[in-house]
């Protein structure tokens, strides 16, 4: 049951290129490695894993401010919608004279509009009896944020009736 490397009087094996020293044992010898040897070094592995690591961590910073910048975006979005809707309540809800309107927050955000007369470049307004009076329209909605308000400012003329006191 023995090998040719087993003692035969205790039946313990030897590995192979181990022997005796002067009556003691010596450390077996194993081959050098060499370079039809498969397999990775542990600073080979460290190595990879490092680089793997910093790969991993780049691409969440990119996915994270690609996430920030959609948030964002569309914040934004909202707040340009409830601009121009304010813009085109003018007229209807908002009465089209000279002033500014607002009132209470919509979904969190903050509205005002202005409505001031408004007077072209170049016009001199040589017509003794304009059959419209324009007027410059401002939006501005704002939502407040931890890192300061984000706002939208939209402006657009408009032309009105003369107002005629008594009619």
């Amino acid at each position: 049951m023995c090998s040719a490397q087993c003692d035969v009087r205790t039946g313990k094996g030897r590995l192979r290129g181990a022997g005796t020293v002067r009556g003691r044992w010596r450390k077996p010898h194993y081959a050098p490695r060499t370079a039809h040897a498969s397999g990775f070094s542990l600073l080979e592995v460290l190595v990879a894993f490092a680089i793997l690591a910093l790969t991993l961590g780049v691409l969440l910073q990119i996915f994270q401010r690609a996430m920030t910048t959609t948030a964002t975006s569309a914040e934004y979005s909202r707040i340009v919608a409830l601009a121009e809707s304010k813009l085109a309540a003018v007229g209807g809800d908002i009465p089209l004279e000279e002033g500014v309107h607002t009132g209470e927050p919509e979904q969190g955000m903050d509205w005002i509009v202005s409505i001031q007369p408004f007077q072209p470049e170049g016009w001199l307004g040589e017509d003794p009896a304009p059959t419209l009076q324009p007027f410059l329209v401002t939006a501005v909605a704002s939502l407040p944020t931890i890192s300061g308000a984000r706002q939208v400012t939209l402006r657009s003329v408009q032309l009105a009736e003369p107002y005629a006191p008594g009619l």
